[in-house]
């Protein structure tokens, strides 16, 4: 990897307020390096989690610790006007509730020492075309699943020595064949469950397969109850966690956690750092310009990502130095380049 240009690239990620061009980054540094240079750096090569791992690993080993905390979760950055593509594709979001046009990103976060580093990444691609015979249209499918996806990374980060104690993840994850998969790896997880998922709180109702929907349980009030999921075959400790949202309406969370030493505290405030993982995509498409590349092919598109996701690693390491955080930081470069331009401005005004 040319590391000078990955340097500038990011660099630029994180100074840029409009569009991420290769024109816009050689006028930046006014001509100094030509367009042709960044467009031959975003499309000579693919660049993978494993360069991503290779970009971060130093850092990971400065601030990691047995009790760290791998987070998984996707996020989808809408591209409606971009040309389809196998990557550049339809996905349901559950946040709109629809199916939108764009790039689908699975991330690994490590979370330990209050420092969110991403160590690994794989973008949903669907190079598979076919024809939905209920609605009589033409549809896409990967190769895997973003279950499989996610098994894969997390033996990545196991076979890199990365050091930690639980996989934090949401509902979408919290399949029988993730937990075995996880806890066959010597690793523990905590995750969210549907309130539809049915658990049976004594062996002898499992065995007698007299399983009940999470939500229908009486739980004890701040306690964790010992009990078994259907299809699972390990006992687990089950949480029922109850919040107040903005706007005065209450909210349930159902928790599963395999580590049976664990307690109510300890399950609730570990799966709190799931929240990291969201903050991390926040950065990623506010501070880092996912979405802003006008890049065309699947390769320079799918680079362009992954120089995003270095670019709010960089910006994570600055805000530990500079004690602010990522957002704090990227105001502070954007009040200061409005002062640039104003003072260029009256410059301008007095010659006039």
């Amino acid at each position: 990897m040319k590391k000078a240009e990955l340097d500038l690239y990011t660099d630029y990620l994180l100074s840029t307020f409009g569009a991420a061009t290769a024109t816009g980054l050689s006028a930046m540094v006014e001509g100094e390096v030509s367009h042709d240079r960044i467009t031959r750096f975003l499309s000579e090569q693919d660049y993978t989690s494993r360069d991503l791992w290779q970009q971060v690993k130093s850092t990971v080993r400065l601030v990691e610790r047995a009790d760290g905390v791998l987070i998984f979760d996707d996020t989808i950055q809408e591209k409606a006007w971009t040309d389809e593509s196998e990557l550049m594709c339809w996905h349901y979001d559950h946040c709109s509730g629809r199916n939108v046009k764009g790039i689908n990103l699975l991330n690994a976060l490590y979370h330990c020492k209050g420092t969110s580093i991403p160590v690994a990444f794989e973008l949903v691609k669907k190079p598979f075309q076919y024809c939905d015979l209920k609605t009589r249209q033409v549809k896409r499918k990967g190769e895997v699943t973003k279950n499989e996806m996610m098994r894969q990374m997390i033996d990545t980060c196991i076979r890199n020595a990365l050091k930690f104690r639980f996989v934090l993840m949401d509902s979408w994850f919290s399949s029988e064949e993730n937990f075995n998969f996880i806890t066959g790896k010597g690793k523990h997880f905590i995750a969210a469950l549907k309130d539809n998922r049915l658990v049976a709180l004594s062996e002898e109702d499992r065995e007698k397969k007299r399983f009940v929907r999470v939500d229908e349980l009486d739980f004890p009030e701040q306690t964790a109850v010992q009990g078994w999921l259907k299809g699972y075959a390990k006992a687990v400790l089950l949480v029922r966690q109850v919040f107040t949202n903005k706007d005065g309406s209450t909210g349930i969370l159902h928790l599963v956690c395999s580590d049976l030493t664990c307690d109510y505290d300890a399950i609730t405030t570990t799966y709190k750092k799931r929240w990291q993982v969201e903050v991390f995509h926040k950065s990623l498409k506010s501070n880092a310009n996912l979405a802003k590349s006008p890049t065309r092919t699947v390769r320079t598109q799918s680079n362009h990502i992954f120089m995003s996701i270095c670019a709010a690693f960089k910006l994570e390491c600055l805000s530990i130095k500079s004690m602010l955080n990522p957002f704090a930081l990227c105001r502070k470069l954007l009040i200061n380049a409005s002062r640039s331009a104003y003072a260029e401005l009256q410059l301008f005004r007095a010659a006039a």
